[in-house]
C-alpha cells in the first residue's frame, strides 16, 4: 500500500476553490475532529454546538466559514459549506486497497456469463446464468449476482451482497455488506382461508453514483421495477418494497421503510425509523424528520414531521391518559364556545 499523501494548504486550496488564512504552506496529512486533532491534520467546523473547540484546538488547521474565521487560531481554509469542504479533502485521505482484476479460483462463474476482463471477482463469488459484470467492477467476497442480473462499471459490492434476479445496477453503485437487491416484493392475496402468493415478475433499476447501505434490502416489482434514480443514498437496514419509485438524490437514514409502490420525488431526505405507507407520493424537496410516519401524499416541499417526542415517564403516562378523553374534550369545549356565543 502506497505511503499517505501529503498536501499543503496552498494544494488543497487551489484544488477545491477555497481561500486559505494564516500560514498557507502547512503540510497537512490527514483529518480529525477539532477535539482530536494534531498538527498535521486538517479539520472542520460546521456545527455551531462545537464552536467552543475552535478555540483550543490543535489542528494544523481547520475549515471555516467567512464568519467563524476571528475565532480561529490557526491555519484556516474558508469555505461556504466546511462540511462538503471537508468530504472533498477527505476523500483524498481514504485509501482503499486495489482489487486484483480477474476472477478468484474459489469462485463459480456461468459459462453465459459475461465479466469484463478489468473486472474483480472476489473468493466464494456465485456468478448466475446471463449475468453481466462491467468494466472495473469489484465485487467483494461471497457476493451472488443472479440470473439476467447486471453490475455497472466501476461499481464495488463490498460483501455477501446478492443481487437475486433481473437487477441492474449502473455505474459507480456501493452497495455494502450484507444488501439484498431483487428479493420477492411482500405480495399476497387472500382467499377464503389462506394466502395466495402474487409472482414477482418485475426486476430492480438503480441508477448512476447510489449507495445501498449494509443490511439493506431492495424488493424487485410485482409487474414493473422497482426504482432508484441516480445518486439516491441508502443508509443500513432500510426496506425499499416492491414498485417503489425514488428520485435523484435522495437520502434515506437508517431503518427507514417505503412500502410499495410509493413514489419518493427527487433531493428529499427520510429521517432514521421513519416510514411511508404504500401507493402514496412525495413531492420534491421533502424532509421528513426521524420516526415519522406519513400516511398521506405531500404534494408541497417542506419539513414533515409526526410522532411523539421522549417525555420523563411520568409525564407521559398521563398525557396518554388524557389522549384517549381528547375527542370528548373536544366536543365539551365546542359545546362551551356555542354556548358563549349564545349568551
Amino acid at each position: 500500500m502506497n505511503p499517505p499523501p501529503i498536501y499543503s494548504l496552498t494544494e488543497l486550496a487551489e484544488r477545491f476553490g477555497l481561500r486559505c488564512h494564516g500560514n498557507a504552506e502547512v503540510r497537512i496529512e490527514g483529518v480529525g475532529t477539532l477535539a482530536g486533532a494534531d498538527g498535521r491534520r486538517l479539520s472542520f467546523l460546521s456545527n455551531s454546538k462545537y464552536a467552543a473547540q475552535l478555540a483550543d484546538t490543535r489542528a494544523g488547521a481547520v475549515i471555516v466559514r467567512e464568519e467563524d474565521l476571528p475565532n480561529c487560531r490557526v491555519p484556516a481554509l474558508v469555505a461556504r459549506d466546511p462540511y462538503v469542504a471537508y468530504a472533498k479533502i477527505a476523500a483524498l485521505f481514504e485509501r482503499l486497497p486495489a482489487a486484483p482484476s480477474g476472477i478468484h479460483p474459489s469462485a463459480v462463474v456461468s459459462a453465459t456469463a459475461t465479466v469484463s476482463p478489468s473486472a474483480s471477482i472476489g473468493p466464494c463469488c456465485v456468478v448466475e446464468d446471463g449475468a453481466v459484470v462491467e468494466d472495473g467492477a469489484v465485487l467483494g467476497p461471497h457476493c451472488i449476482i443472479g440470473e439476467g442480473c447486471t453490475v455497472g462499471a466501476q461499481s464495488r459490492l463490498v460483501a455477501r451482497v446478492t443481487l437475486v434476479t433481473r437487477v441492474t445496477l449502473g455505474k459507480r453503485v456501493l452497495v455494502h455488506p450484507g444488501a439484498v437487491i431483487g428479493s420477492d416484493g411482500f405480495g399476497l392475496a387472500f382467499d377464503t382461508d389462506h394466502w395466495i402468493k402474487l409472482p414477482q415478475l418485475g426486476g430492480v433499476r438503480i441508477g448512476d453514483d447510489c449507495e445501498i447501505g449494509a443490511n439493506t434490502t431492495i424488493d424487485r416489482g410485482a409487474l414493473d421495477d422497482t426504482v432508484l434514480e441516480e445518486d439516491v443514498r441508502l443508509d443500513n437496514q432500510i426496506q425499499i418494497a416492491h414498485n417503489v419509485h425514488v428520485g435523484a438524490h435522495t437520502a434515506m437514514a437508517g431503518c427507514a421503510a417505503v412500502a410499495g409502490s410509493a413514489r419518493i420525488g427527487r433531493y428529499c431526505m427520510i429521517g432514521g425509523n421513519a416510514g411511508v405507507l404504500g401507493h402514496l407520493e412525495v413531492a420534491d424537496r421533502v424532509t421528513i424528520t426521524a420516526k415519522s410516519l406519513v400516511t398521506h401524499s405531500i404534494r408541497e416541499p417542506g419539513e414533515y414531521s409526526s410522532g411523539i417526542p421522549l417525555q420523563e415517564n411520568r409525564q407521559w403516562r398521563r398525557n396518554a391518559a388524557r389522549f384517549k378523553h381528547l375527542d370528548d374534550y373536544v366536543r365539551r369545549l365546542s359545546a362551551l364556545e356555542k354556548d358563549k356565543n349564545h349568551e
